[in-house]
């Protein structure tokens, strides 16, 4: 089984992809671990070639869930998966679990990046971009799969 979970930032991505691991004994890897080289500290993207080939590695194995919010590069994801599951959820509800997140981070009661008030302010404000402009286009580009779409 293949499975692809597309959404944005608070929409669930990671609790789904890890509920789903845990259920169906099937590898879960983070979009972000693909996108971002963290040896060097967090923030620097890797080169586009090295993505690519991080990403077609993973694509090979079996079975897979990968989570993101990733779609420019992601194309092979689409097509190889089985299943394709965009979440979608109010805006009210994606900024409370991003604000309590953070929160949870700075309290040491969950694991993460380090943030700062800044890069939560710049998150919040992509997350926003992310559902007026990034979320239309995703839905264009799933139009091609609809047998294995799951809103």
């Amino acid at each position: 089984m293949k499975i692809h979970i597309i959404g944005g930032p608070g929409s669930g991505k990671t609790f789904l992809a890890e509920k789903l691991s845990r259920e169906l004994g099937i590898p879960h890897y983070d979009l972000d671990d693909v996108q971002w080289s963290n040896e060097s500290g967090y923030g620097k993207k890797r080169d586009p070639a090295e993505r690519d080939a991080l990403l077609d590695e993973l694509l090979q194995r079996d079975d897979w869930i990968m989570e993101g919010v990733y779609y420019a590069w992601c194309g092979r994801c689409f097509e190889d998966a089985d299943r394709i599951y965009l979440l979608e959820i109010p805006r009210r509800l994606y900024r409370y679990r991003i604000i309590r997140r953070f929160l949870r981070r700075k309290l040491g009661l969950e694991a993460g990046r380090k943030e700062t008030l800044r890069s939560l302010s710049a998150l919040l404000k992509w997350a926003d971009k992310y559902q007026r402009v990034n979320l239309a286009e995703i839905k264009h580009i799933l139009q091609a799969y609809p047998n294995k779409v799951v809103k």
